[in-house]
Protein backbone atom coordinates (compact mmCIF):
# COMPACT_ATOMS: atom_id res chain seq x y z
CA UNK A 1 0.00 0.00 0.00
CA UNK A 2 1.34 3.44 -0.89
CA UNK A 3 2.69 5.41 2.10
CA UNK A 4 0.16 8.21 1.63
CA UNK A 5 -2.51 5.85 2.99
CA UNK A 6 -0.68 4.90 6.17
CA UNK A 7 -2.20 5.29 9.64
CA UNK A 8 -5.78 4.53 8.65
CA UNK A 9 -6.09 7.17 5.96
CA UNK A 10 -7.29 4.68 3.34
CA UNK A 11 -10.53 4.07 5.28
CA UNK A 12 -11.14 7.82 5.27
CA UNK A 13 -10.65 7.99 1.52
CA UNK A 14 -12.98 5.04 0.99
CA UNK A 15 -15.65 6.94 2.89
CA UNK A 16 -15.02 9.92 0.63
CA UNK A 17 -15.42 7.81 -2.51
CA UNK A 18 -18.61 6.21 -1.18
CA UNK A 19 -19.98 9.63 -0.31
CA UNK A 20 -20.14 10.23 -4.09
CA UNK A 21 -22.48 7.23 -4.45
CA UNK A 22 -22.77 3.47 -3.83
CA UNK A 23 -19.99 1.33 -5.31
CA UNK A 24 -18.76 -2.22 -5.24
CA UNK A 25 -15.19 -3.11 -4.30
CA UNK A 26 -13.91 -3.38 -7.86
CA UNK A 27 -15.16 0.14 -8.65
CA UNK A 28 -13.32 1.50 -5.62
CA UNK A 29 -10.09 -0.19 -6.74
CA UNK A 30 -10.45 1.31 -10.25
CA UNK A 31 -11.22 4.78 -8.88
CA UNK A 32 -8.09 4.67 -6.73
CA UNK A 33 -6.04 3.45 -9.69
CA UNK A 34 -7.39 6.33 -11.82
CA UNK A 35 -6.64 8.81 -9.03
CA UNK A 36 -3.01 7.66 -9.10
CA UNK A 37 -2.86 7.75 -12.93
CA UNK A 38 -2.48 3.99 -13.07
CA UNK A 39 0.77 4.09 -11.07
CA UNK A 40 -0.80 2.50 -7.99
CA UNK A 41 -3.77 0.19 -7.55
CA UNK A 42 -4.73 -1.40 -4.22
CA UNK A 43 -5.36 -5.12 -4.17
CA UNK A 44 -8.66 -6.71 -3.26
CA UNK A 45 -6.92 -7.97 -0.12
CA UNK A 46 -6.34 -4.34 0.85
CA UNK A 47 -9.80 -2.95 0.06
CA UNK A 48 -12.30 -5.58 1.20
CA UNK A 49 -11.05 -6.03 4.79
CA UNK A 50 -11.27 -2.26 5.30
CA UNK A 51 -14.79 -2.19 3.89
CA UNK A 52 -15.73 -4.96 6.30
CA UNK A 53 -14.32 -3.02 9.25
CA UNK A 54 -16.16 0.12 8.14
CA UNK A 55 -19.34 -1.94 8.04
CA UNK A 56 -18.72 -3.33 11.53
CA UNK A 57 -18.26 0.25 12.75
CA UNK A 58 -21.56 1.23 11.15
CA UNK A 59 -19.98 3.67 8.73
CA UNK A 60 -21.00 1.76 5.58
CA UNK A 61 -23.59 -0.84 4.67
CA UNK A 62 -23.90 -3.19 1.75
CA UNK A 63 -26.48 -4.86 -0.42
CA UNK A 64 -25.81 -8.07 -2.35
CA UNK A 65 -27.02 -8.78 -5.86
CA UNK A 66 -25.76 -11.30 -8.38
CA UNK A 67 -22.97 -12.40 -6.06
CA UNK A 68 -21.58 -8.85 -5.81
CA UNK A 69 -21.70 -6.55 -2.79
CA UNK A 70 -22.46 -2.88 -3.33
CA UNK A 71 -21.30 -0.61 -0.49
CA UNK A 72 -23.02 2.61 0.59
CA UNK A 73 -22.03 5.19 3.15
CA UNK A 74 -24.32 5.54 6.18
CA UNK A 75 -25.32 8.67 8.06
CA UNK A 76 -22.69 7.81 10.65
CA UNK A 77 -20.10 7.63 7.86
CA UNK A 78 -21.10 11.06 6.56
CA UNK A 79 -20.84 12.45 10.09
CA UNK A 80 -17.29 11.13 10.37
CA UNK A 81 -16.42 12.69 7.02
CA UNK A 82 -17.65 16.09 8.20
CA UNK A 83 -15.75 15.76 11.46
CA UNK A 84 -12.54 14.88 9.60
CA UNK A 85 -12.86 17.38 6.76
CA UNK A 86 -9.48 18.92 7.60
CA UNK A 87 -7.77 15.52 7.48
CA UNK A 88 -9.44 14.79 4.15
CA UNK A 89 -8.17 18.08 2.68
CA UNK A 90 -4.63 17.27 3.84
CA UNK A 91 -4.97 13.75 2.43
CA UNK A 92 -6.02 15.09 -0.98
CA UNK A 93 -2.95 17.34 -1.00
CA UNK A 94 -0.69 14.44 -0.06
CA UNK A 95 -2.22 12.29 -2.81
CA UNK A 96 -1.58 15.03 -5.38
CA UNK A 97 2.06 15.28 -4.25
CA UNK A 98 2.44 11.50 -4.28
CA UNK A 99 1.04 11.30 -7.81
CA UNK A 100 3.51 13.96 -8.93
CA UNK A 101 6.41 12.05 -7.33
CA UNK A 102 5.30 8.75 -8.86
CA UNK A 103 4.93 10.37 -12.29
CA UNK A 104 8.43 11.80 -12.06
CA UNK A 105 9.85 8.46 -10.95
CA UNK A 106 8.03 6.66 -13.77
CA UNK A 107 9.48 9.16 -16.25
CA UNK A 108 13.00 8.58 -14.91
CA UNK A 109 12.56 4.81 -15.16
CA UNK A 110 11.27 5.08 -18.73
CA UNK A 111 14.29 7.20 -19.67
CA UNK A 112 16.70 4.68 -18.11
CA UNK A 113 14.98 1.79 -19.86
CA UNK A 114 15.12 3.55 -23.21
CA UNK A 115 18.81 4.24 -22.66
CA UNK A 116 19.48 0.62 -21.72
CA UNK A 117 17.61 -0.62 -24.79
CA UNK A 118 19.62 1.73 -27.02
CA UNK A 119 22.86 0.47 -25.49
CA UNK A 120 21.79 -3.14 -25.94
CA UNK A 121 20.81 -2.57 -29.56
CA UNK A 122 24.18 -0.90 -30.20
CA UNK A 123 26.06 -3.81 -28.64
CA UNK A 124 24.05 -6.35 -30.64
CA UNK A 125 24.65 -4.43 -33.86
CA UNK A 126 28.39 -4.32 -33.19
CA UNK A 127 28.47 -8.04 -32.37
CA UNK A 128 26.62 -8.77 -35.61
CA UNK A 129 29.10 -6.68 -37.62
CA UNK A 130 32.04 -8.46 -36.01
CA UNK A 131 30.49 -11.84 -36.72
CA UNK A 132 29.96 -10.94 -40.36
CA UNK A 133 33.55 -9.74 -40.71
CA UNK A 134 34.95 -12.91 -39.12
CA UNK A 135 36.29 -15.51 -41.57
CA UNK A 136 33.85 -18.31 -42.23
CA UNK A 137 34.65 -21.34 -40.14
CA UNK A 138 35.06 -24.55 -42.13
CA UNK A 139 34.71 -28.00 -40.67
CA UNK A 140 37.93 -30.05 -41.06
CA UNK A 141 37.88 -33.06 -43.32
CA UNK A 142 37.32 -36.37 -41.49
CA UNK A 143 40.39 -38.60 -41.04
CA UNK A 144 40.91 -41.37 -43.59
CA UNK A 145 39.07 -44.59 -42.83
CA UNK A 146 41.13 -47.80 -42.38
CA UNK A 147 41.46 -49.46 -45.79
CA UNK A 148 41.03 -52.93 -44.25
CA UNK A 149 37.47 -52.22 -43.14
CA UNK A 150 34.84 -54.06 -45.15
CA UNK A 151 31.22 -55.15 -44.88
CA UNK A 152 29.24 -54.10 -41.76
CA UNK A 153 32.32 -52.54 -40.17
CA UNK A 154 32.78 -50.24 -43.17
CA UNK A 155 29.15 -49.13 -42.87
CA UNK A 156 29.58 -48.38 -39.17
CA UNK A 157 32.77 -46.42 -39.88
CA UNK A 158 30.87 -44.41 -42.52
CA UNK A 159 28.16 -43.67 -39.99
CA UNK A 160 30.76 -42.64 -37.41
CA UNK A 161 32.40 -40.33 -39.97
CA UNK A 162 29.01 -38.76 -40.72
CA UNK A 163 28.23 -38.27 -37.04
CA UNK A 164 31.63 -36.67 -36.39
CA UNK A 165 31.23 -34.35 -39.38
CA UNK A 166 27.69 -33.37 -38.32
CA UNK A 167 28.88 -32.79 -34.76
CA UNK A 168 31.74 -30.59 -35.93
CA UNK A 169 29.48 -28.57 -38.23
CA UNK A 170 26.90 -28.05 -35.48
CA UNK A 171 29.54 -26.87 -33.01
CA UNK A 172 30.82 -24.45 -35.62
CA UNK A 173 27.31 -23.16 -36.26
CA UNK A 174 26.73 -22.56 -32.58
CA UNK A 175 30.06 -20.73 -32.26
CA UNK A 176 29.13 -18.38 -35.11
CA UNK A 177 25.63 -17.70 -33.83
CA UNK A 178 26.55 -15.44 -30.92
CA UNK A 179 29.23 -14.25 -28.51
CA UNK A 180 29.86 -16.28 -25.37
CA UNK A 181 31.04 -15.51 -21.87
CA UNK A 182 34.36 -16.85 -20.59
CA UNK A 183 32.46 -19.22 -18.28
CA UNK A 184 30.45 -20.68 -21.15
CA UNK A 185 33.55 -21.21 -23.26
CA UNK A 186 35.46 -22.88 -20.42
CA UNK A 187 32.50 -25.19 -19.78
CA UNK A 188 32.27 -26.08 -23.47
CA UNK A 189 35.99 -26.89 -23.54
CA UNK A 190 35.63 -29.16 -20.50
CA UNK A 191 32.71 -30.97 -22.13
CA UNK A 192 34.68 -31.54 -25.33
CA UNK A 193 37.74 -32.71 -23.39
CA UNK A 194 35.58 -35.13 -21.41
CA UNK A 195 33.97 -36.54 -24.56
CA UNK A 196 37.40 -36.95 -26.20
CA UNK A 197 38.82 -38.74 -23.15
CA UNK A 198 35.86 -41.11 -23.15
CA UNK A 199 36.37 -41.95 -26.84
CA UNK A 200 40.10 -42.50 -26.29
CA UNK A 201 39.41 -45.01 -23.52
CA UNK A 202 36.80 -46.76 -25.65
CA UNK A 203 38.82 -47.00 -28.86
CA UNK A 204 42.26 -47.91 -27.47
Amino acid sequence: MTAVFSHGRLRLYLLKLLDDGPKHGYELIRLLEDRFLGLYAPSAGTIYPRLQRLEVEGLVSHTAAGGRKTYEITDAGRTELRQRAGELTALEADIAASVADLSSLAGDIRSEVRGSVRDLKRELSEATRQTRRAPRWEAPAPPPRPTSATGPQAELLDELDQRLAAFTVEVGRLMRARQFSDTQLRTAIRLLDGALDGLRRLLR
